[in-house]
């Protein structure tokens, strides 16, 4: 086992250095901020340009576990793995031009907001939000505090539950106080640093070994317990290393299941998760969340070369440690007997970069990982206290459920660390294929009826909600197989049955959206449809309507009438305290409450301003003709570009 470079003095110095930053820049923004309604915490004041936009969509998405995941696999099998992000491009394409328009004349806060206004019914709605909060906990949170906790492990030789703990300390500070203002800005912040200390690390990386010689090389990073001990099935390079198109059969990742099933799970995680589309929902028009999903997409390209392709010459310069095969060897080197190629990315970076550098990469790792979970966590908050908590206290005024959304997070945190340790041993040790398989299993059903619900009117309550449940029973089945059965160790033999062993979770994700699609509509079409009049900017073809809309849900910023007379008092409690403050001492507590919740913040409008406001939150005109042509034409050009690298990397 190679022994890795330490953490120096200026090493520390510049993961200080970035700390005191991005805490600085999340403190700006909290105070900045209208932290104290709804829409100011949840979507920042829908006052967000395209470019910090953008950013959070990209920073968002590229945590930690891309750092570890996407490299990981990259040293295991090759360069199919970055096919992932060139698919992105075009999912958000779909994202800015199909379903934000729908969104956003829909005014809502969470997709499962949207479900309830589309379908009517409350079933749907609670169920979205549950399972959205499922997959949060899953693939998300305990991914990302994992993926980061392995890194902090490797670097300074922590225990890996207490760098968990840390990392959520380190997180939870301007999550909890800004909403998602702060969280933006410091994944605006955090983007920069991302990508400029990962372009350092590909540029040492290309220096120790260029392409041309990877290209030859990587068949050659075979570990001595391959080469020396007899063990024929583990740590030997695939032919087809250099190629994003596999066999359909054999492969790791098939060919087909690459375009259709990663599309699935793509349109699910860019057009329908609630960490994705808030962002763009906080953005002051649809043009500027098009812009941003435009600049998102084009960053997208940069994770095949800065993650992916370093993950490769990790396997190459660090062969015995990084594809080791031996399970004793394994455990050795990095406390895991199923495989280490998550420790491709760390590897490099403890190696090849020099004191200060090295702590720089540091901070990208940490940047990584803290937008991804500030993202997380202000997402799966507005889901719980939207769509859960308001449905349980229904006279809950806007402090409470600020307050609400806020503790929620901790429980959040508890739920996930219990599941760190299943992470570990899943997927053979590779953390990217472990997110894909989960999602696969989970996400179809959720991407058909979101799909359905915007493009066709016929789709109804009854027909979402059975295609729904149908789709999770199928989906569940699966996943409690691939936990029963797990994969054969090195040298055993496979006595997975054959839904298992020969049902590639990528083939099985297109077979349970196709076979919940076909339930949905037939279902639909036996059952009564809705009333035309209730879906009006509901759906694509009605979206720029300005007809009222008869609407039989309601909307997460209106009460019925008791509620609102309980708002009213409230809010005049809140002057009466204000005015008091000023000729009496507030206890200690209370004066901390006030400033983590922004309450005195709070904005006293009337219900001709709400209503206003409202208005202009669904009118998505997009009047200035020229700005309009330029995304058109970048959308096309990103287009372009996707598919010349998906036809360079073939």
């Amino acid at each position: 086992m190679a022994e890795d470079a330490t953490i120096g003095t200026w090493d520390t110095v510049v993961i200080v250095i970035y700390f005191v930053f991005v805490l600085a820049v999340g403190l700006w923004a909290t105070w900045r901020a209208m932290r104290g309604t709804m829409e100011g915490y949840f979507l920042a004041g829908k006052s967000m340009v395209w470019w910090p936009v953008g950013a959070s969509l990209f920073a968002s998405n590229i945590g930690s576990e891309h750092f570890i995941g996407l490299a990981g696999t990259g040293a295991a099998s090759g360069l199919a793995v970055g096919s992932f992000e060139f698919n992105a491009m075009f999912i958000l394409l779909l994202l800015g031009w199909v379903f934000l328009p729908v969104y956003m004349a829909a005014g809502v806060f969470t997709m499962p907001e949207y479900l309830r206004r589309r379908f009517g019914g409350q079933r749907v709605r609670v169920y979205l939000a549950i399972i959205a909060l499922i997959l949060s906990i899953f693939t998300k949170i305990s991914v990302n505090m994992f993926a980061g906790a392995l890194f902090i492990q490797q670097a300074l030789g922590w225990n890996l539950y207490l760098a968990i703990v840390i990392i959520l300390a380190i997180t939870a500070l301007y999550t909890v106080l800004g909403g998602l203002s702060a969280v933006i800005y410091t994944d605006a912040a955090q983007t920069f640093i991302m990508v400029a200390g990962a372009i350092v690390l590909m540029i040492l990386a290309f220096i120790k070994v260029p392409y041309s010689d990877l290209q030859w090389m990587y068949f050659e990073a075979i570990p001595n317990t391959t080469k020396h001990a007899n063990i024929s099935c583990g740590g030997i390079p695939p032919d087809d290393a250099f190629h994003i198109f596999r066999d359909p059969i054999n492969s790791d990742l098939p060919w087909p299941g690459m375009i259709f099933g990663i599309s699935i799970s793509s349109i699910w995680y860019w057009c329908t998760d609630q960490v994705i589309v808030q962002r763009a929902l906080a953005a002051k028009s649809l043009s500027h969340a098009k812009g941003g999903c435009v600049f998102a997409g084009f960053l997208k390209v940069l994770p095949m070369f800065l993650i992916v392709i370093p993950g490769m010459i990790s396997r190459v310069l660090f062969t015995d440690d990084v594809a080791c095969a031996d399970p004793i060897t394994c455990e050795e080197v990095c406390g895991n007997k199923v495989g280490c190629t998550n420790i491709a990315y760390p590897k490099l970076v403890l190696n090849l970069m020099p004191e200060g550098l090295r702590g720089l990469m540091m901070a990208v790792m940490m940047s990584a990982l803290v937008s991804s979970l500030t993202s997380i966590f202000n997402s799966s908050s507005t889901i719980f206290t939207v769509d859960i908590y308001r449905r349980i206290r229904k006279q809950a005024n806007e402090r409470e459920l600020l307050i609400v959304g806020r503790v929620f997070v901790l429980f959040l945190v508890g739920i996930s660390i219990l599941w760190v340790p299943i992470i570990q041993a899943a997927q053979g040790g590779r953390l990217f294929d472990y997110i894909q398989s989960i999602t696969s299993y989970l996400a179809p059903p959720i991407c058909a009826v979101y799909i359905l619900a915007v493009a066709w009117w016929r789709v109804n309550e009854q027909g979402a909600f059975w295609g729904l449940m149908l789709g999770l029973l199928v989906g569940m089945i699966r996943l409690v197989l691939d936990f029963v059965y797990q994969g054969p160790a090195c040298g055993e033999e496979d006595t997975r049955i054959a839904i298992i062993k020969n049902f590639h979770f990528l083939y099985f994700g297109i077979f349970l959206f196709l076979f919940v699609l076909v339930a949905t509509i037939i279902i639909s079409l036996i059952t009564e449809p809705m009333n035309r009049d209730h879906l009006v900017r509901l759906t694509f073809d009605t979206r720029y309507s300005r007809a009222e809309r008869q609407d039989d849900s309601v909307s997460e910023i209106e009460h019925d009438e008791d509620a609102e007379k309980k708002m009213q008092i409230d809010e005049s409690n809140v002057q009466d305290i204000n005015i008091k403050v000023v000729n009496e001492e507030r206890s200690m507590s209370s004066k901390c409450m006030d400033i983590m919740c922004g309450s005195t913040q709070q904005s006293q409008q009337t219900e001709e301003e709400r209503k206003k406001r409202e208005k202009e939150m669904s009118d998505i005109r997009e009047p200035n003709s020229k700005y309009t042509l330029l995304l058109n034409i970048s959308a096309i050009v990103m287009f372009g570009c996707s598919v010349f690298l998906w036809g360079f990397f073939f």
